[in-house]
C-alpha cells in the first residue's frame, strides 16, 4: 500500500492554440503523479499540448487509484461529469475522447467500459507505452481495453522528454509492484510482482533531472526499499548502494525514498541515513497496526516489536530522523484491546505526521471476504480518536522546531508578496521573507512560529520581516 496520497492535475497556465489538448489528471500516491508525468511527456511528443482544465481538453486522461472504495467511486463520478461534456462536444461536431488509466483501469478492466459508456480506452499502468497506438484506434470508433502486464521496459519507451519543464524537486519510480499480499491490498493484482529498474537508467533521469535544475530526488516504488535493481555488469544493487550512487551526482542535494515496508529495511539502507548528507532525515514506514493479532491477519509478515526496533536503530544511526507512517483502523476483527495497541505503539513512537484511514473492502482480496467486518459507526469513532492522538504528535513536532535553524530547499514562491516557501529535511513546508533568487537553493532559516500547517522562519543572518502563516 503506498502513501501519502494525493490528488494532481497536469496542465499550464496557458496552452498552444491550434493544437490538440490533454488533460491528465491523477489521483492516488507518488507513483500515479510520476507516471501522469511521464504520460503527459509521451503525449506531448505525439503533439498534444496540454490543457489548464478539462473544458479545454480534446483528450481527458484518469489516472486513477484503487486503494480504497472511495477513491473508485470518486473516478466514477468524475466520468458522469465528463461524459455530459462529451455530449456537449459531440452536439457541436467535435471530437472529445475519454481515457481511464491506473489501478480502477487494470483491476476492473472492461467493467469501466460497462458502467460508462462514454469511455473510449481503459489502459493499465503497465501499458502506458501503447498510448498512442491505442488513441490512433479509437479514433476509428473502438471502444478498448488493455491491461496486459507487458513483456516490453515500459520505462525505456516513457523516456522523460520534458525534463526542462519541472520543478525543484521530482519523483524518479526504481521499483513497480508488490510480492507481500497483504491481506486487505490490490497493489500486487493492479502493478503486478516486484520489478526493479536497472541501476543504469535511474541514474540517467537523474542525471538529466539535475542538469534541468531538480535538486531533490524521491525515488518511489510500492516498496522502495525491496529494490533489488541490475547494473551493467550483472551484479544486484541495493536501494541504499543506489542512494549512494545518485548522491554523486552532480546538481543532487537532497535524495528521500517512499514508501519502505518494515520487511525491507536492511541494515545497509539504516546506516545510510548516518553515511549520506544527500539522504534526508525522514521516513515514510507504514505500519498498519500496532496489534500483533491484526498484523498476522494482515500478513504484515512483521510486529509490534519489530517495528519498534527498526525505529530503534533508525534513530541510532541517525538521532534527529523523523518518522511518518500509515495506519488501517476497523481491520476485521478489530478489538478495542487491537485498536488499544495500535495507541500504544503510536505513543511509543511519536510520529512527525501520518496517514490514517477506516479500513475498506476490496473486491478480490482476502479481508474483503471475512465474515467479522466492523460496524462502521465503531471505524469512525476509532479513526477520530487516533487522529486526535496523531494531530496532537505531528503539532508537538513542528512547535519543537521553533527556535532551531534547519536548512529549507527553496521550491516556489509564497502565498503573500516578498516570500519564498520550501519544505525542511523533515518535509515541513516552511514560509521566509527573500527573494526568487533562492527559488532551487538550500538556505539556513531559523523557525520563529509553527502554523497549523506550516511555519515560518527567517533567514539566518538576515534581516527579517516577519513572513504570514
Amino acid at each position: 500500500m503506498t502513501a501519502p496520497f494525493a490528488e494532481a492535475t497536469l496542465g499550464p497556465d496557458q496552452t498552444s492554440p491550434g493544437r490538440t489538448k490533454v488533460f491528465v489528471k491523477s489521483y492516488g500516491c507518488q507513483m500515479n503523479v510520476y507516471d501522469a508525468t511521464r504520460m503527459t511527456d509521451l503525449l506531448a511528443a505525439q503533439g498534444y499540448s496540454e490543457a489548464a482544465r478539462e473544458e479545454e481538453a480534446d483528450l481527458v486522461v484518469l489516472n486513477t487509484c484503487h486503494i480504497r472504495e472511495k477513491a473508485t467511486e470518486k473516478v466514477y463520478s468524475e466520468l458522469g461529469k465528463l461524459a455530459s461534456l462529451k455530449q456537449e462536444r459531440g452536439a457541436s461536431g467535435r471530437d472529445f475522447r475519454i481515457v481511464v488509466a491506473g489501478c480502477v483501469a487494470q483491476a476492473e478492466g472492461v467493467e469501466v467500459l460497462r458502467r460508462q459508456r462514454a469511455v473510449d480506452l481503459v489502459v493499465g499502468p503497465q501499458s502506458y507505452q501503447r498510448l498512442p497506438e491505442l488513441l490512433t484506434r479509437t479514433t476509428r470508433g473502438e471502444r478498448l481495453t488493455d491491461t496486459d502486464f507487458a513483456v516490453e521496459d515500459k520505462f525505456l519507451a516513457l523516456r522523460r522528454t520534458a525534463a526542462e519543464r519541472r520543478g525543484v524537486g521530482a519523483f524518479v519510480t526504481v521499483q513497480e509492484g508488490c510480492d507481500k499480499f497483504c491481506s486487505f491490498c490490490v497493489v500486487p493484482y493492479t502493478r503486478g510482482a516486484e520489478v526493479s529498474r536497472p541501476v543504469e537508467q535511474i541514474v540517467e533521469e537523474t542525471e538529466a533531472l539535475a542538469e534541468a535544475g531538480v535538486r531533490e530526488i524521491t525515488v518511489i516504488g510500492q516498496n522502495v526499499n525491496a529494490y533489488l535493481g541490475a547494473d551493467a555488469a550483472g551484479g544486484e544493487w541495493s536501494l541504499a548502494r543506489l542512494l549512494e550512487r545518485l548522491a554523486r551526482v552532480p546538481g543532487v542535494t537532497r535524495l528521500r525514498y517512499t514508501t519502505s515496508h518494515p520487511v525491507d529495511m536492511a541494515q545497509d539502507l539504516i546506516d545510510a541515513h548516518g553515511a549520506l548528507p544527500q539522504l534526508m532525515p525522514f521516513v515514510h514506514l507504514p505500519v498498519q497496526s500496532g496489534s500483533n493479532r491484526v498484523l498476522k491477519a494482515m500478513n504484515r509478515r512483521h510486529d509490534a516489536d519489530a517495528y519498534l526496533d527498526l525505529v530503534a536503530r533508525l534513530r541510532a544511526a541517525r538521532p534527529d530522523i523523523a518518522l511518518s507512517s500509515d495506519f488501517i483502523v476497523g481491520f476485521p476483527g478489530e478489538t478495542d484491546e487491537d485498536f488499544e495497541a495500535t495507541l500504544d505503539l503510536i505513543r511509543k513512537v511519536g510520529f512527525a505526521s501520518t496517514f490514517s484511514f477506516k479500513y475498506s473492502a476490496r473486491p478480490g482480496t482476502p479481508a474483503a471476504e471475512r465474515d467479522d467486518q466492523i460496524d462502521e459507526d465503531v471505524k469512525s469513532e476509532r479513526l477520530a480518536a487516533l487522529q486526535e492522538l496523531v494531530e496532537a504528535q505531528r503539532r508537538d513536532f513542528n512547535v519543537a522546531t521553533v527556535g532551531r535553524t534547519v536548512d529549507v530547499l527553496f521550491e516556489k514562491p509564497g502565498r503573500h508578496d516578498g516570500q519564498i516557501a520550501g519544505k525542511s529535511p523533515y518535509m515541513q513546508a516552511v514560509h521566509a521573507t527573500g527573494g526568487l533568487e533562492l527559488i532551487g537553493a538550500v538556505a539556513p532559516v531559523t523557525i520563529v512560529a509553527a502554523g497549523s500547517n506550516s511555519l515560518a522562519g527567517k533567514l539566518a543572518g538576515g534581516a527579517f520581516r516577519e513572513a504570514p502563516l
